[in-house]
């Protein structure tokens, strides 16, 4: 079962590359995240699932959600859009499990062991590597895409990264599919604003624009989320993390 949620999540990278021609990155997350609300909060009503027990806990949700959703996929769909190839931005983005180590050291108080930090270093040199194969040393810039499309990539590991610890942090009473939909108001709050002030938000609703939406809104932002809930409860976080690894090259 992680496996499949591996191979799943790894097709989000696809998507955005055949979804972005037909609409700018923020209004296509804007849309993909009001879709995902609309099929959700229906199914919490009728689930009868727990919300956020109270306003602050509301708050600290919304702020993951901002994080882990907004920055991360608000980052990546613009790199993208930018030209980066979806897979480098994978490989970028699969660097998290590594930095959210690093960074729960200083901020939750969490060791990393001596094996953590040379996977911190081994993964920094090989996307130094990948980054440098691809680098016009002539006109200081990449192959196909140029600083901004590496900026929003590290935008968005430094998204899901902080908001993995500030989940961890703030949300540990966070109900699994009530706290979802709170995050996505969060994120499409986030997004939808920036889609207002920085985009024209003109949409071409072409076939290849509403399978690909359809694909991201049931398959990513509904059923991997769902199954990774399933393997949450069942005590298999971990092994969803280490397989996150497995995403550049399923990519």
């Amino acid at each position: 079962m992680p496996l499949v949620f591996v191979v799943l999540w790894s097709t989000g990278f696809i998507g955005a590359k055949f979804g972005l021609p037909y609409a700018e990155p923020f209004t296509f997350l804007s849309i993909r995240f009001a879709a995902t609300l609309a099929l959700l909060v229906p199914i919490v009503w009728l689930t009868r699932s727990a919300w956020p027990s109270s306003p602050r806990l509301w708050g600290h949700v919304a702020v993951s959600g901002c994080l882990v959703h907004g920055g991360y996929l608000g980052g990546v769909f613009y790199a993208i859009s930018l030209g980066m190839p979806a897979g480098l931005a994978s490989l970028l983005v699969g660097l998290q499990p590594l930095l959210t180590a690093a960074l729960a050291g200083p901020l939750l108080g969490e060791r990393l062991t001596a094996l953590q930090w040379l996977g911190l270093a081994l993964g920094l040199a090989g996307v130094s590597l990948v980054l440098g194969g691809k680098m016009d040393l002539s006109a200081l810039s990449f192959e196909g895409f140029d600083w901004p499309a590496l900026a929003c990539t590290l935008v968005a590991l430094v998204g899901i990264s902080l908001g993995t610890l500030y989940q961890k942090r703030y949300c540990s009473g966070m109900p699994l599919l009530g706290g979802t939909v709170v995050q996505y108001l969060g994120a499409l709050a986030l997004l939808g604003v920036g889609s207002l002030l920085l985009e024209t938000r003109e949409v071409e609703w072409s076939l290849t624009f509403v399978l690909t939406l359809g694909w991201l809104v049931l398959v990513l932002s509904i059923a991997a989320i769902m199954l990774l809930m399933m393997l949450i409860k069942r005590g298999e976080a971990s092994r969803v993390a280490s397989l996150f690894y497995l995403v550049p090259p399923v990519t």
